[in-house]
């Protein structure tokens, strides 16, 4: 990963859960994460999700090939399937080019860093 992210993609999914099959959903989360760092030019991940059931996950990757990949890989067009069918009332995926990328974190005495 270049250390300002350009060049790389973002795979930017937003998405809004039902209380349907809780426990299917959190093994195939899981099963997904664990198969996109396995994947060739995957560079990372950041999800989070409200108590409302409204998610964001992005995921990075080194280039848009890499990205197309991820898309068409068949245990992620299966599960994406599943998520249609059982988990998501409605999802986007907007796929973006990174120009730049920086942290900020707050070390253990207060004070900034990064």
């Amino acid at each position: 990963m270049t250390e300002n992210g350009a060049g790389q993609i973002a795979v930017i999914f937003l998405s809004q859960r039902n209380d349907r099959d809780t426990e299917g959903y959190g093994r195939a989360a899981a099963d997904m994460v664990r198969l996109a760092r396995e994947q060739p030019g995957f560079l990372g991940l950041d999800s989070t999700r409200g108590v409302d059931g409204i998610g964001i996950t992005i995921s990075y990757w080194a280039d848009e090939s890499a990205a197309r990949a991820w898309r068409d890989h068949p245990d992620h067009v299966r599960i994406r399937q599943s998520g249609r069918d059982l988990w998501y009332d409605s999802y986007s995926v907007t796929v973006a080019g990174v120009n730049r990328r920086y942290d900020w974190q707050r070390d253990g005495s207060g004070r900034s860093r990064g």
